[in-house]
């Protein structure tokens, strides 16, 4: 619950509306504590992709193998490669005269080799590859078993055993996908007209829905249990003495009704492919799924083989990806991104941010980016930063979050002014088509255009400017978004980094960007004399223009935010002053009281993020007792909206502030299960029948109606939608301070114990 201003305003005097409000929540009490998390080794996977080559055919993989020896064996739409442990590159295997399509491989106990193609059936041992005579191609599946191996296609079944080839008398379609020894003598093909089940008795077909989802079968396993499971359209249907026991479809959390494959790892986790890309289901019931180009070179899952590490080796029509897995702990998974960050995400003077990948999703040659909110960004690595030196006392944190500040004042110092600061800077001698938002001219025409579609919209003419010295480029036309992470970045660096000397340089800088807010109305005035397009904090544009409603709420809490850090690090009174008269007389706490009550159309994610930049500073800079309670409890309710989002940034800003638990098992889940690699491959969650697209919480997006591990989300930055149910960019990639700013928050805190 919120209270509004008014409640004390008009209660007569403080002490009665502070004891109104400690009953109206409940009186605000200190819950038990969490126990901390002891950093200890999880499995962290990754992905390695392994093309053929640049032919596309080479690429098509249909069958895939692993040797005892780790060698990994496929059959592709031109013929046999291999590929030893040793290497990235696919070897052929067949000569000049047998190339052509392949459809299987299988390896048996022995460590042979067997291989079906178009002209029938090869064996590879000690180094040679035979011909095996006595089969018709093509060989469309191979089965190695106790008895012999068996190869099977549209012309028959043979066995192969002790050098003898025998052509097997069962009654069998010859659409054959898939095969497997039942361990007992028999065999269990998988075809497009059902299931059939060969033994030296006969052969039994099922292909009625008692047994099967549809009796079009691709893929076969056993499980742990020896019940059997048997892909195909539908999804998985479960066996056990002949009988469906269970099935897997979308609602049991298949991404699509066509299951391709399955395969069981050494761990007894079931993999089941599909054509949106594939779901492990653990003994321990939960599951999880892999898509997109983060981990798979196609969603189309075409086979699936295991080597002795437990990597799994996934065959896709474009080519092999290998999901591998290390042991890893939090601490060392922070050591990987730091280093990423100091490699590709840090670009003069000191800013950090993402970075362009010419070549998509190549991270081997990258190129610096400017992005419009580089301050943000840099704020919220300097509070990462903050945080680390807090924990660890380490001088390179230090050193490295002095450089931030640095350069965040400098984007104030460049532009000549008495406190308006840049979006961001690049060194004059970039070339200027790289810049986003380049300078530009608007027609008449044009201007009439963009103001019917946004009428406060501001043309602006000339966004990049040349510093005095000749040094560098700086982006006008700065945003509310850039004040916020500047205070939050500010704010942290002040709190647990600076010495005596520092905190004067603090003091100094944040009094010239307020005094400047003061001076202009409380709006942010660019060189022009005019305010920036979204800078506005006045209470004549929020409280009595109608286009800033939507606004309103959540600006009246940054200017109150911004005031009350400039009293608390300067003590002058001018700023508790101004503060206190927008809460009395502008009603600006009355407006922040309305952020939960925010109309639908207006609410945008971006602004959780410009909220939870805000709160620490309210409730570690306020002293006065009901303003203080106000605060406790709109962020106590705003962050009860917020669980759900499972941000491990939030759950340790509401630590902080409030003192208070906040979701520390949903923080260290997320730091787990994110990904190590950044680049923003495209996710596109509409694709699958597993979830429900929905409009909530954004009333203006396509959200996924379950939250989804950051696994399979974007690649993360936290002022976009965790919800978003496409998107994605993989000529770039994010820069890892979303993970390492909440990871070292809950190092300070005591939540981690590293």
């Amino acid at each position: 619950m919120v209270i509004p201003y008014n409640i004390w305003r008009n209660s007569g005097n403080w002490l009665t509306a502070f004891c109104a409000i400690l009953l109206l929540q409940g009186c605000h009490s200190q819950k038990p504590q969490e126990q901390p998390y002891v950093d200890k080794a999880f499995w962290q996977e990754d992905h390695k992709p392994y093309p053929v080559s640049t032919d596309p055919a080479d690429n098509d993989v249909r069958s895939i193998a692993v040797a005892p020896d780790q060698t990994v064996w496929i059959a592709t739409a031109t013929g046999i490669f291999r590929k030893p442990q040793s290497t990235s590159v696919w070897e052929p295997v067949l000569p000049a005269d047998h190339k052509g399509p392949a459809f299987s491989v299988g390896i048996d106990k022995a460590g042979t080799v067997w291989l079906g193609t178009w002209q029938g059936l090869f064996r590879y041992q000690q180094n040679r590859l035979e011909t095996i005579a006595g089969t018709n191609g093509p060989i469309t599946s191979v089965c190695p078993a106790a008895e012999g191996t068996y190869a099977i296609g549209p012309q028959g079944i043979w066995l192969v055993s002790n050098g003898q080839v025998v052509k097997k008398g069962y009654t069998l379609p010859r659409s054959v996908r898939h095969s497997l020894s039942d361990g007992q003598g028999g065999l269990w093909i998988a075809s497009d007209v059902g299931l059939y089940h060969c033994t030296p008795k006969g052969v039994d077909v099922y292909q009625s829905t008692k047994h099967l989802l549809s009796a079009y079968v691709k893929g076969l396993a056993y499980d742990s249990r020896q019940q059997l499971w048997a892909a195909g359209l539908g999804g998985v249907s479960q066996l056990a003495n002949h009988r469906k026991t269970g099935v897997l479809t979308p609602e049991e959390g298949l991404p699509a009704i066509y299951a391709t494959c399955v395969e069981r790892a050494p761990d007894s986790t079931m993999w089941v492919g599909t054509e949106q890309g594939v779901v492990r289901y653990r003994p321990d019931g939960s599951r999880s799924l892999l898509f997109s180009q983060r981990w798979l070179l196609d969603d189309r899952i075409v086979a699936i083989a295991f080597d002795q590490a437990g990597t799994a080796w996934i065959a896709t029509p474009k080519g092999v990806s290998a999901i591998r897995k290390r042991s890893m702990t939090l601490a060392q998974k922070a050591g990987y991104f730091y280093d990423m960050l100091m490699k590709r995400h840090i670009r003069a003077p000191w800013i950090a941010g993402q970075c362009r990948l010419p070549v998509a999703g190549n991270v081997s040659v990258w190129e610096p980016e400017d992005d419009d909110n580089d301050g943000e960004y840099t704020g919220n690595y300097l509070a990462m930063e903050a945080f680390r030196y807090a924990a660890t006392k380490s001088p390179d944190a230090k050193a490295k979050a002095a450089k931030a500040f640095r350069f965040l004042r400098l984007l104030q110092e460049v532009t000549g002014t008495d406190g308006f600061f840049a979006r961001t800077i690049v060194p004059a001698g970039w070339d200027t088509a790289r810049l986003h938002d380049g300078n530009r001219t608007y027609t008449a025409r044009e201007l009439a255009g963009e103001l019917a579609k946004e009428p406060r919209f501001k043309p602006v003419h000339v966004r990049w400017h040349r510093s005095e010295d000749g040094k560098w480029l700086w982006k006008g036309d700065t945003s509310s978004d850039e004040m916020c992470g500047h205070m939050f970045g500010y704010f942290f660096y002040y709190e647990l980094v600076a010495d005596e000397p520092e905190k004067q340089l603090v003091r100094t800088h944040i009094r010239h960007l307020v005094d400047h807010l003061i001076k202009h109305n409380f709006n942010l005035t660019d060189i022009d004399g005019k305010p920036t397009r979204w800078g506005v904090w006045s209470p004549q544009q929020l409280n009595h223009d109608p286009e800033w409603a939507p606004d309103r709420s959540q600006n009246s809490m940054e200017l109150l935010t911004f005031l009350k850090l400039a009293y608390y690090v300067t003590n002058d009174a001018k700023y508790q002053q101004q503060y206190l008269r927008l809460i009395r007389e502008e009603g600006y706490l009355d407006n922040m009281a309305n952020i939960p009550n925010q109309n639908p159309a207006w609410f945008i994610y971006f602004d959780v993020m410009l909220q939870a930049y805000c709160y620490p500073i309210l409730l570690k800079c306020e002293k006065d007792p009901t303003l203080l309670a106000f605060y406790r409890n709109h962020m106590s309710a705003w962050f009860d909206r917020r669980r759900n989002d499972h941000n491990p940034l939030i759950n340790f800003l509401y630590s902080y502030a409030s003192d208070q638990p906040g979701e520390l098992e949903n923080s260290v889940r997320f730091f787990e299960n994110t990904p190590l690699d950044l680049v923003d491959w495209p996710i596109d969650h509409t694709k699958r029948e597993d979830i429900r697209i929905v409009r909530k919480p954004v009333l203006d997006d396509s959200q996924v109606s379950e939250l989804q591990p950051p696994a399979v989300r974007l690649a993360i930055r936290w002022d976009k939608n965790p919800w978003t149910a496409t998107g994605g960019d993989p000529h770039r990639e994010r820069e890892p301070v979303f993970w390492l700013l909440p990871y070292w928050m809950g190092r300070y805190l005591g939540s981690i114990n590293g």
